[in-house]
């Protein structure tokens, strides 16, 4: 089977970290160790332009200035890991990738969806997941356990109503795309979530 890049997306404290975890070891399993990977970042350069973005300012970050660090970083994530990574046959697992953007950036922020298309056409020139798994859980209950685990960063920090509106864009990504993105009720237990994800991947992926 052609090498795949499959990303997870979802509210802070869906459980993306540890279904990346369950993703990575699949395909491990049936295809050879993936590039794991994240964003932002996800290279050294993209790494330092996530600490802008995710940093607290000592002045407000606009939200075009936002919209525009993260797909500068995206750019050179996928032109100097994502890409070489497929070339050389090996699959590419992603913790978020250009639907967080129309999420956070998108509904979020209410940056208008067309321009978000437009400036994804001209930097991405079409490169998308294969497929993407959507953790979808509640707002609260995503940020109630974002809060668990810490200090939380600039975007964690916004109020509930904004990762509601994150929440909803998220849904209209599923419905725009219904064969890529695929949904996981993510307020289930840790293993019925990872089954769930496994079933998925059994189906697309072996």
């Amino acid at each position: 089977m052609t090498a795949r890049f499959i990303t997870i997306e979802g509210l802070e404290g869906a459980g993306k970290s540890t279904q990346l975890s369950v993703l990575a070891n699949w395909v491990t399993d049936h295809h050879g160790s993936p590039l794991v990977t994240r964003e932002p970042g996800g290279t050294p350069l993209a790494e330092q332009i996530r600490d802008l973005v995710l940093g607290h300012h000592t002045e407000t970050m606009d939200a075009w200035t936002e919209l525009l660090l993260v797909f500068a970083a995206r750019r050179q994530h996928v032109t100097e890991k994502i890409r070489p990574a497929l070339a050389q046959s090996q699959w590419v697992v992603s913790d978020r990738f250009t639907d967080a953007t129309y999420a956070y950036q998108g509904g979020g922020r209410g940056i208008d969806w067309a321009r978000i298309e437009a400036l994804e056409s001209l930097v991405l020139e079409g490169f998308q997941p294969d497929l993407t798994l959507w953790l979808d859980c509640p707002a609260d209950i995503g940020l109630a356990r974002a809060r668990q685990r810490g200090e939380l960063d600039r975007i964690e920090q916004e109020n509930i109503d904004f990762f509601e509106r994150c929440r909803a864009a998220y849904e209209r990504r599923h419905r725009e795309h219904p064969d890529r993105v695929i949904r996981l009720d993510a307020a289930q237990s840790i293993e019925a979530v990872s089954a769930d994800l496994v079933a998925v991947l059994e189906e697309r992926c072996a």
